[in-house]
C-alpha cells in the first residue's frame, strides 16, 4: 500500500507541476513555435513577472491578480523588444540565426543582471493565505501554493486557443510562419502580426511568473531551471500546439514527479532534456505537430 500511496501522491503531484509547467511554457510556444523566433530569454522574462507580483505583493495585491495587472505593461514591453528585433535581424533577412539566438541570450543576461542590482540575489517569496495550506483528499495531499496556479492554465489555454482559432488576428499568428505571402496578399502587415504576438507572449510570461512565485521563492537565476524544460515542452508539443503543450508539459511533470518520488531528486532536472532529445530523434515533429 505504501508503493501505491506513494505512486498516486507522485501521479497527482505530476499533473499540478506539469500544469504549472504548461504556464511557463505557453509563451515560448507563441515566440519559438509559431514565430520561429529563438528567444532563449523566455524563462527569464518569466521571472521578470515573478518579481513583478513580488512588489505588488508588498502592496497587498495577490500575486495572480498582480500577473494579471503586470500584463499590460508586459505586453508593451513585448512589442518594443519585437521591433528591435524586426529591424536588427528580420527585416535585413537574418531571422532565426545564431546572431538573433545570441541576442536573446544577452538580453537574459541583462534581465539577471537587472533583477541582481535591484532586488540583489536573496531569494524572494509573496505573502497569500493559501500558501502553507494543503487540499487532503484520501491519502493524496495537494498543496495550495502549486494547485491554485496549475487550475489557472487550463482556463489561459482555452481563452488563447479560442483567439487564435476563432479571430482573424489570432488566425493570422497561426498563419505568420506558414504563409507571410499570402498575409501580405490579403493586405495584412506580417510585422505588426508578428509584434502583436510577441506582446502576448511577453504578457503570459508577467501572468507564468506570477504563478511561479507563488509555488515557491525564486531568485534572479531562477529561470536558467526553466530553460530546457520549456524548450522540451515545446518540442515534444509539437512546435506551437497550444492544447498539446499541457498534455506535454504535464507528462514531463508526472516523469520528473515519479523519478523525484522512486529514484533520486537529483534526477528530475535531467528528465525534460532526455526526453527532448527522444523527441528529436524518434518524433521531430512532437505528439501533436499535426493538430496546428
Amino acid at each position: 500500500m505504501l508503493i501505491l500511496d506513494l505512486g498516486l501522491n507522485a501521479l497527482m503531484t505530476g499533473i499540478v507541476l506539469g500544469s504549472i509547467y504548461a504556464l511557463v511554457a505557453l509563451g515560448l510556444a507563441i515566440t519559438f513555435g509559431l514565430l520561429r523566433v529563438p528567444n532563449v530569454a523566455h524563462p527569464a522574462m518569466v521571472i521578470g513577472g515573478s518579481y513583478a507580483a513580488v512588489i505588488s505583493n508588498g502592496y497587498g495585491v495577490d500575486p495572480l491578480l498582480a500577473g494579471a495587472l503586470w500584463a499590460v505593461p508586459f505586453y508593451a514591453m513585448g512589442i518594443i523588444l519585437y521591433e528591435f528585433y524586426f529591424r536588427s535581424f528580420e527585416s535585413r533577412g537574418r531571422g532565426n540565426t545564431m546572431q538573433s539566438l545570441t541576442l536573446f541570450f544577452g538580453i537574459s543576461l541583462i534581465i539577471e543582471i537587472g533583477l541582481v542590482v535591484a532586488f540583489g540575489t536573496d531569494l524572494r517569496s509573496v505573502n497569500v493565505g493559501y500558501v502553507g495550506k494543503s487540499l487532503a483528499v484520501g491519502f493524496i495531499v495537494v498543496p495550495y501554493r502549486f494547485l491554485i496556479p496549475a487550475m489557472l492554465t487550463p482556463v489561459i489555454i482555452v481563452l488563447l486557443w479560442l483567439y487564435l482559432t476563432r479571430t482573424n488576428t489570432g488566425l493570422a499568428i497561426r498563419a505568420v510562419a506558414y504563409e507571410e505571402r499570402a498575409l501580405q496578399i490579403c493586405g495584412m502587415d506580417p510585422a505588426a502580426i508578428k509584434r502583436h504576438a510577441f506582446g502576448i507572449a511577453m504578457a503570459l510570461a508577467a501572468v507564468a511568473g506570477a504563478a511561479l512565485v507563488v509555488t515557491g521563492p525564486i531568485d534572479p537565476f531562477a529561470g536558467r531551471t526553466h530553460l530546457g524544460r520549456v524548450f522540451a515542452i515545446v518540442v515534444l508539443a509539437g512546435m506551437g500546439t497550444i492544447p498539446g503543450t499541457l498534455i506535454a508539459a504535464i507528462l514531463i511533470g508526472v516523469a520528473e514527479s515519479c523519478v523525484m518520488t522512486f529514484l533520486s531528486p537529483s534526477w528530475a532536472p535531467g528528465v525534460a532534456f532526455a526526453i527532448l532529445l527522444a523527441t528529436l530523434g524518434l518524433r521531430p515533429n512532437g505528439l501533436f505537430g499535426a493538430l496546428r
